[in-house]
């Protein structure tokens, strides 16, 4: 646990020199405003729970985090996750999850389990990202139309119902100010990335909408700071209902978290974020978050990579992000709820477009038939269905595919008993003679379930042999369903009385084969350390076996 708390280590740079990390947080305290204020209405809970989860959750990864350049809050990927469980369960049921989310990363922190997220396969996380984006998009479909009452229980079905009812009762204004707002953040952000355009894109609409009275619907009443903490959101019954949900909240917190901050450590040159402790970070921050009335959060890459690129050093960005978003809260709260919905649908659209690297979609698409699969398939499952199912999907086919590949590399060669023989025609006789009646083979490669029952036909095959050598020492890798295998293939071929010898056998495939009795039936005698022994006693016992043969 001491590895995982902060250190003074981690604030000396800071104290020191503060001034870069402070306007960096000022610069992503403006990015993130809007987008804060978007995800929160997005995932059911409204403008205030995007907020706090801003503010409660940015702070605590801030301090707790693996990260020093990590900027955490809610996100579009975490969104589309809690948008089917405010469904089911209302506002109450999505802090449950989140605490609950907190609580399963605080013990996935403490068991080491940070290392291991990062082997998640490149097409599966280019594939539910880009699907992420799309089903982002379509989330904004009824405020960018200014559609309110919409029917669906799936987010492609609301964007259709929002376009049916938009054709019917057009509201073209809604539409205009989204689409700007959306060109504006896009356009800007290209030429000076380093201004917050999404900021200023929804002020800009914010004023025009008050001056001109535009029929555009504003978030709506703020409270004036965070509200009090409580623990009463939900019945200790509806706890078991919660924990499938709180899995999923948590498996992508983990996954999106570890993700930003290996993102974090390719832009920033001679850093590394601690994988375990950035676990415990967002594991606090989304124990926290909830009490304030936030929903879950991960790290956001989006903002981390504007801390970075914004001159950050250490944490106290991320910190002085957070502090900012309070002031907002306790200061401006009036004016950020004149902000009209359309105008955040925009920022938000412009978001899933910068989400999308068609560079890498397309050198992925390019790399191999099974990864473009991969990615394609993890793509239409996260818009059709659930971004989980979407992962659990794409890692499944991804595992299939390595193991089908793994196993094309075992092998089964034939090879020479003895170096080529002098131009003797009765040395040419003799090595004919046990060619005929000795065959070695080499098993090169994994011998496991994915591969072995090959092995057991092209064993089973021999014919017009009466001793079979199999050279073991190539073999990387022999599990329970190989040695099974094995011991099939070599009951069969000592059934039509051939002789099996071995050699190479290492000590742990030595112990597996001898404890489901895989061995061959003389026992050690048929055991040889060296190929060349193994030959020797082939050559003793080929001729005897020859003359009893019929």
């Amino acid at each position: 646990m001491k590895a995982l708390l902060p250190t003074w280590s981690d604030w000396r740079p800071a104290v020191r020199a503060p001034g870069a990390d402070l306007l960096s947080g000022l610069i992503v305290a403006l990015v993130a405003l809007p987008l804060a204020l978007g995800f929160g209405i997005s995932s059911g809970l409204g403008a205030a729970a995007g907020l706090a989860t801003a503010v409660v959750a940015g702070a605590v990864a801030a301090v707790f985090g693996g990260s020093r350049f990590q900027v955490s809050g809610p996100t579009g990927a975490m969104t589309v996750v809690l948008v089917p469980i405010f469904q089911q369960h209302g506002g109450g049921g999505v802090l449950a999850v989140g605490l609950l989310a907190g609580l399963l990363l605080v013990v996935l922190a403490i068991a080491g389990v940070g290392r291991a997220v990062r082997y998640m396969p490149a097409p599966v996380i280019e594939g539910f990202t880009a699907g992420i984006a799309v089903v982002i998009a379509l989330q904004q479909f009824p405020s960018a139309l200014g559609i309110a009452d919409v029917e669906g229980e799936k987010v492609w079905q609301v964007a259709f119902d929002a376009v049916r009812q938009y054709i019917s009762q057009p509201h073209h204004m809604t539409l205009v100010t989204a689409l700007i707002v959306a060109a504006i953040v896009l356009i800007g952000g290209r030429w000076l990335p380093k201004l917050p355009f999404a900021l200023l894109a929804v002020a800009v609409a914010t004023v025009a909408a008050t001056v001109f009275e535009l029929d555009l619907t504003p978030i709506g009443a703020l409270p004036v700071g965070l509200p009090a903490p409580t623990l009463g959101f939900v019945h200790l019954d509806q706890l078991g209902s919660l924990l499938a949900p709180a899995l999923a909240v948590a498996a992508l917190a983990a996954l999106e978290s570890l993700l930003s901050a290996t993102a974090a450590d390719a832009m920033a040159v001679g850093t590394r974020h601690n994988p375990d402790r950035e676990l415990l970070g967002q594991g606090l921050a989304n124990i926290a978050a909830p009490l304030f009335g936030g929903v879950p959060a991960t790290g956001a890459i989006a903002r981390t990579a504007v801390n970075v690129r914004s001159g950050a050093r250490t944490r106290l960005a991320a910190l002085t992000h957070a502090v900012i978003l309070a002031a907002i809260i306790y200061l401006a709260a009036p004016l950020v709820a004149d902000i009209p919905l359309a105008a955040l649908a925009g920022v938000l659209l412009a978001t899933t477009v910068r989400m999308v690297e068609t560079a890498s979609l397309a050198a992925i698409a390019r790399a191999s038939k099974g990864d473009a699969a991969i990615m394609a398939v993890t793509f239409v499952v996260t818009v059709a269905l659930d971004l989980v199912t979407a992962v659990a999907v794409g890692v499944g086919i991804a595992i299939v595919l390595a193991l089908r590949s793994v196993a094309k590399e075992a092998r089964l060669h034939q090879i020479p008993l003895e170096p080529p023989l002098e131009d003797s025609d009765h040395l040419a006789e003799e090595h004919e003679l046990l060619h005929g009646h000795i065959v070695a083979y080499r098993l090169d490669g994994p011998l496991f379930f994915a591969a072995a029952h090959r092995f057991l036909l092209e064993l089973a095959e021999v014919s017009d042999v009466h001793v079979v050598i199999l050279r073991m020492s190539h073999i990387t890798a022999l599990d329970t369903t190989g040695a099974l295998v094995l011991k099939d293939a070599i009951g069969k071929l000592e059934h039509r009385h051939i002789i099996v010898l071995m050699s190479g056998l290492r000590a742990d495939h030595h112990r597996r084969l001898a404890t489901i009795g895989a061995l061959p039936a003389g026992g050690a005698a048929h055991l040889f350390d060296h190929t060349p022994d193994a030959i020797a006693c082939a050559r003793e016992l080929a001729p005897a076996l020859a003359r009893n043969t019929p």
